[in-house]
């Protein structure tokens, strides 16, 4: 099992449709058994694949070791992609971990969760709080979306002047240009600066995924969009099987 984070330290730049884009290409084009885990308290990830939040708001009782992952863990409409939806009561996840005092919980149930997935993504909340030195801690491969503007390359430098300061990260940060448009004489500044990222375009069919609760790629295979997407989990699966085979 490989586990892949998106994080961003600032909202709005597109993290949850990525998530999501990747779980689904996870299963659907590399028909690994994969598993999105929604820990964002907004519960997007989970609503945009067609999941509403349980009334019983249990999704932090599986980090105090109340509630087995396997007991929250829903099937979605694509086969071999599960979710393990969030809820209210994630709000308080930075509190509880830092009330916990111990670093690699995440870290421990992904071990337990490894035994049924050969990918797991993470959709992080946005900021640096407890949760995501968590996630931090755990995952294998970092993936940042970073519209190309200057504040949100602004976040991204901050980010990894945290990591750097405190030692924290396990694997490697992988920045994505999300949301992109050529039109846009800054964007392709940004995009000109950095030749080497990923870029995933700005376009109609990431914003149709909340009125169809699927990915992109499950109704618009051959947008720019899908493409580019398709494209972006073929390159991070291969980076993970490398990791897989250092290991």
């Amino acid at each position: 099992m490989r586990s892949v984070a998106v994080y961003s330290l600032k909202g709005g730049v597109g993290k949850t449709t990525l998530a999501v884009n990747l779980a689904w290409s996870a299963a659907a084009l590399s028909k690994r058994r994969t598993l999105l885990w929604d820990l964002d308290a907004q519960a997007a990830a989970s609503f945009l694949l067609g999941q509403e939040p349980d009334a019983a708001e249990e999704a932090q009782a599986v980090f105090a070791r109340d509630v087995s992952p396997a007991r929250l863990i829903r099937p979605t409409a694509t086969p071999g992609l599960d979710i393990l939806p969030a809820d209210r009561s994630l709000r308080g996840l930075d509190r509880f971990f830092f009330g916990l005092g111990k670093k690699k919980r995440l870290e421990k149930l992904l071990e337990r969760l490894a035994r049924d997935y050969d990918r797991i993504i993470l959709d992080c909340p946005p900021g640096l709080g407890e949760t995501s030195e968590q996630v931090l801690r755990a995952a294998d491969l970092i993936i940042v979306p970073v519209i190309p503007s200057p504040l949100s390359r602004r976040a991204l430098g901050e980010v990894v002047d945290f990591l750097d300061g405190h030692d924290i990260r396990r694997g490697a940060l992988l920045p994505v240009y999300n949301m992109a448009d050529r039109r846009r004489s800054m964007h392709l500044a940004a995009l000109d600066d950095n030749p080497k990222w990923p870029v995933v375009p700005m376009a109609s069919a990431v914003e149709t995924m909340a009125a169809r609760h699927q990915a992109v790629g499950a109704f618009a295979p051959r947008s720019p969009a899908a493409v580019a997407l398709a494209g972006l989990w073929t390159a991070i699966d291969r980076k993970l099987m490398r990791t897989l085979k250092r290991s």
